[in-house]
């Protein structure tokens, strides 16, 4: 006999729950998980494949369990004094998060996040039967140091998530913001930065807040500027205390001798890497432009994405776009979906599909 979810002895706060559920489809152009769709450079990739044919001589031992080589990698490629011991990492940020929530988190615990957000960030929270708390922004997807601090006061929680730039909106998080809601708290605040190579690189990030905020993460990935989305590699930084709580927590030699040889390979051209980034923000911007033009107006972005609005039926223009071979993202925001940035070619077919709709396209061009 099969049995069903239902019939399992499963915890009682999970019931109900649905796991992450981005589509997963074959289809000629895929913009709907924010993916870097630039292949990496082949001189790069011949470097990785080396550095991965000597680690797999070595994979008859456990790797090192604290990846010293890759921490001092990663605080190089990020600068601002940082240094190894300030700096974890794990198999994707999504790990880094829900090793967060194993330490500070958990029964009796609870995360303030402010959606529509990084869908994950509840998702885990829920696996570490941490309580999930949802703000509410202000206008235009913001969050003033206001408004922060009124739910900080308002809800007391352990930890606080924020996402900048956010995701699915692109909207961008002040430091004014973040520093006010550290002040506010006694508990963890985590600024998740997995599209900040995307934002204007005059600008600074939270990581030039973090000296002398002991109680302040900044987590990453080498997921999407660097094209690493299936290695899965992300990491934080944050006072070195920090990462000894995750040390609490973490299973032995959770990232492998793999991960850790082909992430500092990849690091080691940073600058290859990263030279992909403004042809995606260019698309980016290019979206921007062209999709108010055909009736969908676009929310400011600054990351590798764009969520626009004026859509009709979101599920049907999604369903017509599969039968164009491309898959973007609806996430069940009224009159919205969300497209990540291409390659040039890539960004070209999405919106000559987006012109030729019809009955089920922009309300404005309905309407007229």
């Amino acid at each position: 006999m099969v049995a069903s979810l239902s019939d399992l002895p499963i915890r009682d706060d999970l019931r109900g729950l649905t796991p992450y559920g981005a589509p997963q489809k074959k289809v000629r152009i895929a913009l709907n998980v924010n993916e870097n769709t630039h292949p990496i450079p082949e001189a790069v990739a011949t470097d990785i494949v080396k550095a991965l044919a000597e680690a797999v001589l070595g994979v008859n031992r456990y790797p090192d369990r604290e990846f010293t080589t890759l921490r001092q990698s990663l605080a190089g490629y990020l600068g601002h004094g940082l240094t190894a011991e300030n700096i974890w990492a794990a198999n994707g940020s999504n790990e880094v998060l829900q090793q967060i929530l194993q330490a500070f988190g958990g029964p009796g615990r609870s995360v303030l996040g402010f959606p529509p957000t990084y869908s994950m960030h509840s998702i885990i929270a829920a696996g570490t039967g941490t309580r999930w708390v949802a703000g509410e922004r202000d206008e235009g997807f913001e969050i003033s140091p206001q408004t922060a601090v009124q739910w900080i006061e308002r809800t007391t929680p352990d930890l606080v998530f924020f996402c900048s730039p956010n995701n699915p909106t692109g909207t961008p998080l002040s430091l004014e913001t973040i520093a006010a809601a550290y002040d506010a708290t006694n508990g963890i605040v985590v600024v998740d930065e997995a599209y900040a190579e995307f934002a204007p690189s005059e600008l600074p990030t939270a990581l030039t807040l973090l000296e002398g905020r002991e109680r302040l993460i900044v987590s990453r990935t080498m997921s999407k500027a660097f094209a690493f989305a299936g290695a899965r590699l992300g990491y934080l930084a944050a006072d070195p205390a920090v990462a000894d709580a995750l040390r609490l927590v973490r299973l032995p030699y959770h990232l492998s001798a793999l991960t850790q040889a082909a992430a500092v390979a990849a690091l080691a051209h940073s600058t290859e890497m990263l030279a992909m980034v403004d042809d995606i923000k260019a698309q980016r911007d290019r979206l921007l432009v062209e999709l108010p033009k055909l009736g969908y107006p676009a929310w400011p972005s600054w990351s590798n994405f764009v969520l626009f609005g004026g859509v009709a039926d979101p599920h049907a223009v999604f369903e017509e776009l599969l039968d164009h071979e491309i898959i973007i993202r609806d996430l069940s925001i009224p009159h919205h979906l969300r497209v990540t940035a291409g390659t040039e070619a890539e960004t070209t077919a999405f919106l000559e599909a987006m012109a030729g709709l019809g009955p089920i396209g922009a309300i404005d061009r309905i309407g007229a």
